[in-house]
């Protein structure tokens, strides 16, 4: 049910899978102008500057997502903690989960720019990167981190809407910087020619204009979500909550991604023009993922109010129906990618020889993007539930250990790009069904009816 005159949801009450829909929806749209203008900058640097520059830009994620990872999971945790106190209507209890998850976010800000600088070189070694790419990617990389906080700080205040039920103004906001973002490319790059270097500006600078926004919209609310600047603290018991429930998922996507840098090293052994088919490949996985990701959210989101409203039954259908949502949108993209793929990758770039690297790829990872529906819509609903170490220790165990032996012991075979390609799924499908696994295993999945809380 939508508040008057307000834009948060209490997600309590009312038919399921349309308050899923009405709330992951402007997510996903979110999520889409997101992707748009980073794929804007991934277009703008393929057909304007060259195939090195857009195997810098895309071939860097891994190294961003180390840090932005780890801010993400905490603002995951923050997230869960304003949920379940929002939909246990303890207004002094949202107030202070707000005001310290504001206060920390500022501190994480100072945190990430200054680590996020000093790795650069030292990472772009370690996945060896080849040395026509590597003066581009290190110029992109510094600037990039020299103005994460925007990013941060835009995460976090959306954070805290869609905790409450508000996925809609963190949508306007960033449509509104993503056009920015779109028109700063164009400027940076093709009318004052700078290359990577104007990219990255156009990225920062659109990135601390959403944040700006949604700072706003929190210090004008009256709702107690609403950010008192005089009254910003740290409260040590809502701190210890947040980081028990957001520290996992941080350390499980900083490490998943730090250890995607040595996936990428397995990559970028075929050469540029490898990277930037990979890196075109990868803006598509983005783009069909964005739903199921969404859905997820939603579902973090609509466990965490039910849970504490001490609704877990509904909590339990709540998941059902966001899984299947997920499934059969996910099997929809994928079934229209695979034959238009050729046509998808040609907007990133014409050279032959990327666009045959960018085919191959999509055709062996397109099949399996279903089996993330099953990891991501499970491990959001147990985080929703305050278990964010279930999730951690399965996607830790797949997405890193599996993932890097399977890679090591087919290089040992000497077995050539496919296994290289089949990575990726290969972790989600193990994901996928350790995740099965243990949410059947938690008490949310075996709520009755009858039952109003959880055991203890």
């Amino acid at each position: 049910m939508r508040l008057p005159g307000r834009g948060d949801a209490d997600m309590t009450q009312g038919v399921i899978w349309k308050q899923l829909l009405q709330f992951s929806v402007p997510m996903a749209i979110g999520l889409l102008f997101q992707q748009l203008y980073n794929t804007v900058d991934t277009v703008v640097v393929g057909r304007f500057v060259g195939k090195e520059a857009l195997a810098a830009v895309g071939s860097t994620g891994s190294i961003v997502n180390m840090l932005v990872g780890l801010c993400a999971g905490l603002s995951t945790g923050a997230g869960v903690v304003i949920s379940q106190t929002y939909g246990a209507h303890d207004d002094e209890g949202l107030h202070n989960a707000v005001h310290t998850t504001v206060t920390v976010t500022f501190l994480l800000c100072l945190i990430a720019t200054f680590a996020g600088m000093a790795i650069v070189r030292p990472m772009l070694r370690a996945m060896d990167t080849p040395q026509d790419v590597f003066p581009e990617a290190e110029r992109y990389l510094t600037v990039y981190f020299a103005g994460i906080s925007g990013l941060l700080l835009y995460n976090m205040g959306s954070g805290i809407l869609r905790a409450v039920g508000d996925s809609t103004r963190p949508l306007y906001f960033l449509i509104f910087s993503a056009l920015v973002n779109i028109a700063f490319d164009l400027l940076f790059v093709i009318r004052f020619r700078l290359g990577v270097t104007g990219v990255a500006y156009a990225t920062i600078l659109s990135q601390f204009l959403s944040a700006v926004l949604v700072f706003v919209v929190l210090t004008r609310t009256k709702a107690a979500y609403g950010i008192r600047w005089k009254k910003l603290c740290i409260r040590g018991s809502v701190l210890k909550k947040i980081f028990s429930i957001g520290m996992p998922s941080g350390i499980q996507q900083a490490l998943t991604s730090f250890s995607n840098v040595f996936v990428q090293s397995y990559i970028n052994f075929f050469g540029s023009a490898c990277m930037a088919g990979w890196s075109a490949c990868s803006k598509l996985d983005a783009f069909i993922l964005i739903p199921v990701q969404s859905i997820a959210l939603a579902s973090t989101t609509f466990v965490g109010q039910n849970v504490g409203a001490k609704k877990l039954s509904r909590a339990k259908d709540g998941v059902r129906q966001a899984l299947i949502i997920a499934l059969v949108i996910t099997a929809s993209l994928s079934a229209v990618v695979i034959p238009l793929r050729r046509g998808l990758l040609s907007l990133f770039t014409e050279e032959a020889d990327v666009l045959e690297y960018g085919a191959r790829f999509v055709a062996l990872i397109a099949p399996f993007y279903v089996t993330v529906c099953f990891n991501q819509i499970y491990a959001g609903a147990l985080r929703g539930t305050g278990d964010a170490r279930t999730p951690m220790l399965v996607m830790l165990g797949s997405f890193v250990v599996f993932r890097q032996i399977f890679l090591y012991v087919t290089k040992l075979l000497n077995c050539g790009f496919i296994p290289v390609a089949l990575a990726y799924p290969m972790g989600w499908i193990c994901c996928s069904v350790l995740m099965i696994f243990f949410y059947h295993r938690a008490p949310i999945s075996r709520a009755q009816p009858e039952e109003t809380g959880i055991a203890a």
